[in-house]
């Protein structure tokens, strides 16, 4: 009787991955993009700042007729009021995703949440900055046809009379786009991201601007104030504003890393 002849073993295949779908960072930041898009929201703010920035401004053109006054001024003055809806924008598309359960989801697909984090403030930002600069340059044309009757109009040849406030009026939505972002991270909650956003935004610079008339004792309160993102971005958007224009930059700079940096540290140690 033969022994029965031994095959040798077959050497070991390394598992192949299939490159097609691993996820990148390009990839994800195609998701988020598809997220941002596909939400009525989305459509509903960028057309909600479209009106109020136009309307805004064409009534402000039309009314305002006084030696020193720029076109320019009546483009950009809407930023103030809609830069609460960049933040409130920026906000929802993080906790929407959270009243959803689409987070688990997300963060199934890509777990480095710091790739999250990033691809979602990356689209967000470039959204807002590219809809912004669109806005603001039909209200460029509305607010030039009603001061042409005045032989006046925006000097295109001054940049600093004209795309410069646009550019930096647009950068500044960005801005305030990524600080409701990071807000939406680190609390969650619908409510409680826009309630900061619009309080950081909006009604810390009133209160700080209230404590100019209350002595030199509160004068540090409103000295503060200038270090603010709404009013530091007014001083970038038309001179004459509190902060010089390098300390303006480095000002919003430090909101945007502060604010990301700390969304950045809640993500990686909560669950979803």
């Amino acid at each position: 009787m033969t022994a029965p002849a031994l095959t040798p073993p077959r050497a070991a295949v390394p598992h192949q991955v299939d490159t097609r779908y691993r996820l990148t960072f390009v990839r994800a930041l195609r998701g988020e993009w598809i997220k941002l898009t596909t939400v009525r929201s989305t459509w509903w703010s960028i057309a909600i700042a479209a009106a109020l920035t136009i309307g805004i401004a064409v009534l402000f053109a039309s009314a305002v007729d006084m030696p020193g006054f720029e076109p320019i001024q009546a483009v950009v003055s809407p930023i103030q009021f809609t830069m609460l809806l960049a933040g409130i924008l920026g906000a929802i598309s993080v906790t929407g995703e959270y009243s959803t359960g689409m987070i688990r989801s997300t963060l199934t697909a890509n777990p480095g949440r710091g790739s999250v984090l990033a691809a979602k403030s990356v689209v967000l930002a470039v959204f807002l900055f590219v809809s912004s600069l669109i806005i603001f340059g039909i209200t460029a044309a509305a607010v030039s046809a009603v001061v042409a009757g005045r032989d006046q109009g925006i000097d295109w040849s001054d940049f600093d009379l004209s795309f410069g406030p646009i550019l930096t009026a647009s950068l500044s939505m960005a801005v305030f786009a990524l600080i409701g972002v990071a807000f939406g991270f680190i609390l969650r909650s619908g409510a409680g991201a826009i309630a900061a956003t619009v309080g950081l935004l909006f009604v810390l610079p009133i209160v700080a601007s209230m404590f100019s008339i209350a002595g030199e004792a509160w004068k540090w309160v409103s000295d503060a104030g200038m270090y603010l993102p709404s009013s530091a971005a007014q001083s970038l958007i038309l001179s004459g504003g509190p902060l010089e224009t390098p300390v303006a930059y480095l000002t919003l700079g430090a909101w945007v890393v502060a604010t990301l940096l700390t969304a950045w540290g809640v993500l990686r140690t909560r669950d979803a």
